[in-house]
């Protein structure tokens, strides 16, 4: 009786949950469009859209053509039923966007606000939060939460950093972070995060290492679907991999790491500080420039050829420089070839998709899942 139970449990979970599934995937729908899409009866799919226009989840939307011409009455998702808000904290800015159901950004803000381990500083972050509230118009009560993504390492637990060279503080903890902040929240890492969104955005790419080129390096590895952190949470930190031994100083301490040749900064500190003057340079075949580029573009190569070796699948280039690679990636495909034994072309080599605040985005978006997989 009780695996009878159980069993008709689980069928009406999964059947609620593919009926919301559906709306998420479609702008509008009849009944019996998901009757017709998922081979359920009339009367059960009548019940769980009452249940959730009841939730909110589900609205009325007007009347659409359906059943052989006919106008029935529409119902769309309520994108705004739910959302949640990112924040992303580098050294010299902070980030804030807020997503609703669907993943879309509704607003976000950035301030020039130079991380400090005071009580100030978060005060800063918690009128950041409210100040996005507010421009996105969102209802307080459908707030699910606000994730933090830092560029450091973090504790077992996620409530604190263990290390975090790019920021120079070490046992920052969620609670100091989210003093000011009155909703739930939780830590990430910031390419974690960034490689979730790429992730989460792309159905059909579901095993893939996601290397962010930003102000540092770092990568994020995800094998069908869900991310692959390694015995001590550091599985991705290829910014500290060896590139040049005895090369440029790394903030790390070291010497020759893959983020001494293939930061954002890079490429700034040779157009004034702008990535975006330094590509308008590089279409305007600026000598300097070009021979800054070429030199980069090998590095990046030859890291490339290393991750292909080790995991043998898609490599995705985000953060501020990937987000400008989709014109260059054919160049580079011909150089990380050569370091490839077993193919002649670079095809698993993609440019990122998630180009608008990445890091803030995939942040929100732990929220936004976890929420969809429990409807």
């Amino acid at each position: 009786m009780d695996k009878q139970h159980f069993g008709s449990s689980e069928i009406r979970a999964k059947n609620r949950s593919d009926i919301f599934r559906l709306f998420r995937q479609s702008e509008k729908l009849c009944r019996q469009s998901v009757v017709s899409g998922l081979g359920l009866s009339l009367p059960t799919v009548t019940h769980y859209l009452q249940e959730l226009q009841r939730e909110g989840l589900i609205l009325r939307s007007g009347s659409i053509g359906c059943a052989g011409g006919r106008r029935a009455n529409a119902y769309c998702l309520n994108d705004r039923a739910r959302t949640a808000i990112g924040l992303d904290v580098t050294r010299n800015h902070a980030t804030a966007a807020a997503l609703d159901l669907r993943g879309n950004i509704l607003t976000s803000i950035r301030r020039n606000l130079s991380f400090a381990r005071t009580d100030a500083y978060f005060q800063e972050l918690g009128h950041l939060v409210r100040e996005t509230v507010r421009a996105a118009q969102l209802e307080p009560e459908g707030i699910l939460g606000v994730g933090i993504a830092v560029p450091g390492l973090l504790t077992p637990d996620k409530q604190s950093l263990f290390y975090c060279g790019v920021l120079d503080f070490s046992n920052v903890t969620l609670a100091e972070l989210s003093r000011y902040i009155p909703y739930p929240t939780a830590l990430c890492h910031d390419t974690d995060a960034a490689g979730f969104a790429e992730i989460w955005n792309n159905p059909d790419t579901t095993t893939a290492f996601y290397l962010m080129l930003s102000d540092s390096i770092g990568g994020s590895v995800y094998i069908d679907g869900q991310p692959f952190e390694g015995q001590n949470l550091r599985a991705g930190e290829v910014g500290h991999m060896l590139l040049v031994p005895g090369g440029k100083p790394c903030y790390c301490g070291h010497r020759g790491c893959m983020d001494a040749y293939c930061s954002a900064g890079v490429l700034t500190g040779a157009a004034g500080g702008s990535l975006e003057r330094f590509f308008h340079l590089l279409k305007l075949e600026d000598p300097r420039i070009t021979a800054v580029w070429q030199e980069y573009l090998e590095h990046l190569a030859r890291t490339v050829g290393y991750l292909r070796m080790l995991f043998d699948c898609d490599i995705i280039l985000g953060g501020y420089v990937g987000s400008h690679m989709a014109p260059y990636m054919d160049s580079l495909r011909v150089l990380a070839a050569r370091y490839d034994p077993f193919e002649d072309r670079a095809d698993y080599l993609l440019p990122c998709r998630y180009r608008t605040e990445p890091v803030a985005a995939g942040a929100a978006l732990g929220y936004i899942s976890a929420f969809l997989e429990q409807v």
